[in-house]
């Protein structure tokens, strides 16, 4: 389709980028390595790195790879841990080392993470100490060559070290016993490795930068195959978009979601680094208390989250009393941001909450919304640049502006393929390179997106579409209403029926008050007819609620 949506964008950015100017996120992180030595690249824990000292950490955990393990260019390393400084080392040694990276969710089950691992044919893993009984279980039904352990302090310096790991395992009992036969201990390996230079492998743009793991638009966990020049174009994709509203070397930006998810790792992880930006690591956001201190000590001027650890945040009395003068940026994505959140942000942090949208087959940023937008619109903005998008109907063809439909994207930030599944490639990888998406969506005359909702979560009342994040919104407005939930509930009349699941904010709320607000709001058959109550709503670990652990 025509690009519309160009004529939207701020005047300052440009509208393509050339995927081709770095060869891998290596060189990337060289340059900023060279351009911003001394400045801070991320603290955690009290630590800060600067980039150059970043850099050297890197530099031998990669020898240490290559000289000790005997690691090739191509082999995969998989990295299981939350936010900590021992990631970004893992992360750019392991690209000196000429490896593609598997991220793995520190929460996985033994048999997720069996699959991931024979999935991805792991050679070697870095894995958090307090993960490591869910690894002993199946380590010996995966191809693992070498598991390297580290503990949550291992980046501190002695006597830090020892009294962090010491009340982790056994103040605060996160270590469970476990036995690695011939596992290497991280600390070891870095004193290791900083014995001799890396030797010095050479990247290009074809080769795999990530293999990450998603539910994808259909199916079992796969693996997508993310090149290096697909990263590079989505950090220069948004860098693009970001860029000329930042200071260079002078952010500071919030990263409370987890690293290894494809959000954070992108916009937080790669893009601040390019723009050398200062990252302040969150290890653990869900202890919101621990969370809103290490908010104090730092001005930050960005933020990344998803919808519920903004609604978290609100709802935590230290968060509103924090200074939020130097705070411009404030970004959500992984899932729709409700509009009484977005409210609620803006009254109190003076700034909007853009919301992004993306998946992991695209590396993962489609679309964002202008950075000089004066509040919440309700959509997820515009394409980013050098990325095309159509909206398709079940037969493929492009419907009218304003029409819901199956979005479809183009662009150079668009993976290789799915790993060793052909089927499930072609499935979602289109003629010419386009990406069938899997979500519903609409875009308007200015070429604005919304997300109408994922097309395996829609409801089917009577022959009509209902989109959950539709009515999601409105019983969010509801004053008395944390959390909601909405899925589609088996009815032999109408098909389904929509059914609420919600956590109180107000104790006193009700069944008849969640149903007569709807009614204001939205027409008689997207009403709820069935209202749930419930402490709290399952969650995946970036805080994204699972409508379809609701539905089981």
């Amino acid at each position: 389709m025509e690009k519309i949506w160009l004529k939207q964008y701020p005047k300052a950015v440009q509208e393509t980028i050339n995927p081709d100017q770095y060869s891998s996120l290596l060189a990337m992180f060289d340059e900023s390595v060279e351009k911003f030595g001394d400045r801070p690249a991320v603290t955690n824990l009290g630590v800060t790195l600067t980039y150059r000292e970043l850099d050297q950490k890197a530099r031998d955990f990669a020898s240490y790879l290559q000289h000790e393990l005997g690691l090739q260019k191509g082999d995969k390393l998989a990295l299981m841990m939350p936010n900590l400084l021992q990631y970004p080392v893992c992360l750019f040694g392991a690209f000196r080392a000429g490896l593609a990276v598997v991220n793995v969710n520190p929460l996985y089950t033994p048999r997720e993470l069996e699959h991931q691992l024979n999935d991805s044919e792991a050679n070697a893993i870095v894995i958090l100490a307090n993960f490591g009984d869910t690894l002993e279980k199946v380590a010996d039904k995966t191809n693992l060559k070498h598991i390297i352990v580290t503990q949550v302090g291992d980046m501190c310096a002695q006597p830090k070290r020892f009294i962090v790991n010491f009340v982790v395992k056994h103040f605060k009992k996160m270590v469970p016993s476990f036995n690695l036969e011939q596992s290497h201990n991280f600390v070891d390996a870095m004193q290791k490795g900083a014995a001799k230079e890396p030797s010095p492998v050479e990247l290009t743009s074809d080769d795999t930068a990530f293999l990450q793991y998603t539910g994808g638009t259909t199916g079992v966990s796969k693996g997508a195959v993310l090149t290096h020049r697909n990263m590079v174009a989505n950090v220069l994709q948004t860098h693009a978009w970001m860029g000329p509203f930042l200071n260079e070397g002078k952010e500071t930006i919030i990263t409370a979601l987890p690293l290894y998810h494809i959000f954070s790792l992108c916009v937080n992880c790669l893009l601040f680094a390019k723009a050398g930006g200062h990252n302040i690591y969150i290890t653990n956001p869900r202890d919101m208390k621990d969370f809103c201190k290490t908010l104090k000590k730092y001005p930050f001027t960005a933020m990344t989250g998803v919808n519920t650890l903004f609604n978290g945040l609100l709802n935590t009395p230290a968060f509103r009393e924090l200074d939020f003068s130097k705070l411009k940026l404030s970004v959500g994505g992984g899932m729709a941001v409700q509009k009484s959140v977005a409210e609620r942000w803006q009254e109190l942090t003076k700034t909007p909450l853009l919301e992004g949208y993306g998946l992991t087959e695209t590396s993962p940023v489609v679309s964002m919304n202008p950075l000089d937008l004066e509040s919440y619109n309700g959509t997820i903005g515009l394409p980013i640049p050098s990325t095309d998008i159509e909206i398709r109907d079940e037969e493929g063809n492009q419907v009218e502006i304003g029409q819901p439909g199956e979005l479809w994207v183009k662009g150079p930030q668009v993976m290789k393929g799915y790993l060793n599944r052909p089927k499930e490639t072609a499935e979602v990888l289109k003629d010419d390179g386009w990406l069938a998406t899997g979500d519903m969506a609409t875009i308007d005359e200015k070429g604005y997106l919304r997300i109408v909702d994922r097309k395996k979560d829609m409801i089917l009342v009577s022959g009509f579409n209902v989109y959950p994040n539709e009515i999601e919104d409105v019983v969010a407005l509801h004053p008395g209403v944390l959390e909601v939930a909405a899925i589609g509930e088996p009815d032999d009349v109408k098909g389904e029926v929509v059914k609420v699941v919600v956590v109180k904010k107000d104790s006193t709320l009700t069944e008849d008050d969640v149903i007569k607000h709807t009614r204001e709001h939205l027409t008689g058959y997207k009403i709820p007819k069935v209202v749930e109550f419930r402490e709290e709503l399952p969650k995946s670990n970036v805080g994204k609620i699972l409508r379809k652990e609701l539905r089981k």
